[in-house]
């Protein structure tokens, strides 16, 4: 079960891959110009909402976005080995598709890849105790990564996280009440 504590949740900017709709995994891709844009755009986004601390992937599209807002921000990095992307075997530099989709649904796994119910535990398990902490924290990893995690907050895994779009990610107030998700103007009012 995941931390009932608030956080931001940031998938990391634009890839070449992202942009040829390649599927990355482990591939250790780096951002694109306009991923770097996209994560100084976030960074402002970002200025004055509270964040104390932000927490990245090991892979370096993940990692420099992580640097980029944390310098915006006057806040340190911290980098968590397993806030990396699954693992997708075979299918990593090939094209999203039907596959991508029977494995976010535990329908099949890639050979050589990590199965979506792994990277559910390997998720929860890496931000329960970034999460237990008494400060806000910037979580920024990657789309399949939030996929997991949306599926532990009780949200569809089918969704699509932007590059690069900063999320405030509330807690259920009542018992059985999925998490909420708010963009940086949504959080504004809370």
């Amino acid at each position: 079960m995941l931390e009932r504590r608030a956080f931001w949740f940031l998938r990391h900017g634009e890839t070449d891959w992202n942009a040829r709709n390649l599927s990355q995994g482990s591939s250790d891709i780096p951002l694109n110009a306009n991923g770097l844009r996209q994560a100084e755009t976030a960074a402002a986004q970002l200025v004055g909402r509270g964040i104390e601390t932000v927490f990245a992937s090991p892979l370096a599209r993940a990692e420099r976005t992580a640097a980029i807002i944390a310098e915006q921000l006057g806040v340190p990095v911290a980098i968590v080995p397993d806030l990396r992307e699954a693992a997708f075997g075979m299918r990593e530099g090939q094209p999203m598709g039907d596959w991508f989709t029977a494995w976010v649904a535990g329908q099949a796994t890639p050979e050589s890849a990590e199965s979506f119910a792994a990277l559910r535990a390997r998720a929860v398990a890496a931000l329960n105790p970034l999460l237990a902490a008494p400060r806000l924290a910037l979580i920024v990893a990657h789309g399949s990564l939030f996929r997991a995690v949306r599926a532990e907050m009780g949200l569809s895994p089918k969704v699509r996280t932007p590059n690069a779009t900063p999320l405030l990610c509330l807690p259920p107030t009542s018992a059985g009440a999925p998490w909420r998700l708010l963009s940086p103007e949504e959080a504004a009012g809370v």
